[in-house]
């Protein structure tokens, strides 16, 4: 049966002991590091920057999925890719030339990833979808953590799966936002492969524990 692969969001650590978190997520079961960047302009609340994804690249030898939530990422590229970032996700909603975009993360070393927000169909990725080693479905309105699902994505998880399929590509199916126990056996079910759990986890009283829960789910 299939499992997913969990991002925990390390938007939800505490940053006061970002080591400590960034260690734990090392040491538990959880397949990548998820760094939310935001602007303040883009989504309504600022999180943090490069100092910061340098600082966590110190103690992370899992992946770094870097999922950028700025107005005019283009700017930044090359930057992510210097820090040591291994996947970077741009939303679709704040590219005006996707497909560039998408080429230039590719030629910098780094896996390509487009996010949606809840608004968005995904008919949109229908002449990129290609250019996307990753497609990040928001789960909730981006900006903060804590919300609560939006069930409909699971609609767009089914449509998502159709269109990668149809076509044999090897792109993978994110979900970010509002991500639990109740809710990940149906994700799997609908065609997610990554599941971003941010609170969830980091709220929970043994996160390494919770981590290893999630990815023992199989699908429903």
């Amino acid at each position: 049966m299939r499992t997913a692969k969990i991002a925990p969001s390390l938007l939800s650590a505490d940053f006061g002991n970002l080591q400590r978190d960034v260690e734990m997520v090392e040491n538990s079961q959880a397949a990548w590091h998820h760094l939310d960047v935001m602007d303040g302009v883009f989504v309504p609340n600022i999180s943090y920057g490069m100092p910061v994804i340098r600082a966590i690249r110190k103690h992370a030898s899992k992946p770094l999925d870097v999922h950028l939530m700025i107005v005019d990422p283009d700017r930044y590229i090359e930057a992510f890719a210097e820090l040591g970032c291994d996947h970077l996700t741009v939303h679709l909603e704040a590219c005006t030339h996707l497909h560039r975009s998408l080429q230039t993360i590719r030629g910098c070393g780094m896996k390509s990833g487009v996010a949606l927000n809840p608004h968005s169909p995904v008919s949109l990725l229908e002449d990129c979808l290609d250019m996307a080693d990753l497609v990040c479905l928001m789960g909730v309105n981006p900006g903060f953590g804590g919300q609560s699902f939006i069930r409909n994505t699971y609609k767009k998880i089914m449509e998502l799966r159709t269109m990668i399929d149809s076509r044999g590509l090897e792109t993978l199916i994110e979900v970010d936002g509002g991500v639990n126990l109740d809710n990940t056996a149906h994700l799997l079910e609908a065609g997610a492969d990554v599941l971003v759990a941010g609170s969830f986890v980091f709220g929970s009283e043994d996160p390494v524990a919770t981590i290893a829960r999630l990815a023992a789910v199989e699908a429903c």
